[in-house]
């Protein structure tokens, strides 16, 4: 039960308590929070008759943060007694903020393709609001930045940044070419500065399977042997970054043996020229060209012979006229005169066609 001071009760000519009025002054935030300290003032008044008391501080001024600190006044006067509350929420500090990528990096730190940087943050007195979030999906760079933030209830505001390597662009193989050879192929390349791996790959495979790989390293160049001779062999030279972007170059070719120009079982429109794997010690060669019958028999002195359109054989004279040749090629060693032979390097063939 209130208990009215003496003198406090309404009287005649003030028919009204005193009348409070708070004043607050602070830096006003969301919904009503404050973001910094906060002075109260209480203003009391009565036209009617003078105040008789109050129970109140006039000026309270608060520091510390708070979710709800409840100020109050009384003051009474012959119109009587009245009491004025506000309740003060305070929150001066950011929230503690952090960032986060959508996954780990693709390969070795790096990421190689769009991804989405999310922010939290954790508030002790107002509470959390709203954070941001953001994609990436380029330029390249080894340093990357995305900048967010998190708000709290009262309107504060952090921001951090997330830093990263981004690298979405895949290496240069170029110049990919291959040299044949006694059942093998010397493979070269040119790559771009940022490959750091290359990988070639052969189809068939090794050991009887559809496609493995042949080798894996940095050089620009690698012998691939144990080919078949005749058998069609496709390659797919693979440079590969450090962001793991892959570029890829194909080439095909047919195995040979040691005689590997033209190409076994090769088309040909105009004289070709025949070329063979040369062998130590020998001081010249025999090469015989059979179509149907022997119709060439011809001693170079180098691993290479270019055939012409027509010439003569044992008196008669040969055209090279459409149809399928086969060639054969042995060294010699030694004088000619001495007919002293090597073994076969084999045989091959090539087809005239026009």
């Amino acid at each position: 039960m209130l208990v009215i001071p003496p003198g406090a009760g309404a009287v005649p000519g003030d028919p009204t308590p005193p009348e409070i009025t708070p004043t607050i002054v602070g830096t006003l935030g969301a919904v009503g929070w404050y973001r910094s300290n906060v002075t109260v003032n209480w203003s009391i008044t009565d036209p009617e008759s003078i105040i008789l008391g109050t129970e109140c501080v006039l000026a309270t001024t608060l520091t510390v943060d708070t979710p709800g600190q409840r100020l109050s006044c009384r003051a009474w006067s012959d119109g009587g007694d009245t009491t004025k509350s506000v309740t003060i929420k305070i929150d001066k500090n950011a929230p503690t903020v952090s960032a986060q990528a959508d996954r780990a990096p693709d390969a070795n730190g790096w990421y190689n393709r769009l991804l989405t940087v999310s922010w939290s943050g954790t508030d002790a007195t107002s509470g959390m609001d709203s954070c941001t979030s953001a994609p990436y999906a380029g330029p390249d760079n080894p340093a990357a930045v995305l900048l967010g933030s998190c708000r709290d209830v009262a309107g504060n505001q952090a921001a951090t940044v997330l830093s990263f390597k981004y690298d979405a662009t895949p290496p240069t193989i170029f110049s990919v070419t291959a040299k044949h050879g006694n059942r093998s192929a010397q493979l070269s390349w040119r790559k771009s500065a940022d490959t750091k791996t290359v990988e070639v790959l052969r189809a068939p495979g090794r050991n009887g399977q559809g496609e493995t790989a042949v080798y894996r390293g940095s050089a620009t160049g690698f012998r691939d042997t144990g080919l078949a001779v005749g058998r069609k062999y496709q390659y797919r030279v693979i440079g590969i970054d450090e962001a793991a972007n892959r570029a890829e170059r194909r080439l095909n070719l047919v195995g040979t043996g040691a005689l590997f120009a033209p190409l076994p079982g090769a088309r040909v429109t105009k004289p070709p020229n025949l070329v063979w794997t040369p062998v130590r010690g020998a001081t010249y060669y025999n090469l015989q060209l059979i179509r149907g019958d022997k119709v060439l028999s011809a001693w170079p002195t180098g691993p290479h012979f270019r055939l012409r359109r027509t010439w003569t054989y044992r008196g008669r004279r040969h055209r090279l006229r459409p149809g399928v040749y086969r060639w054969y090629v042995w060294p010699g060693l030694g004088r000619i005169s001495a007919a002293r032979y090597g073994q076969p390097l084999g045989s091959s063939t090539f087809v005239v066609t026009g």
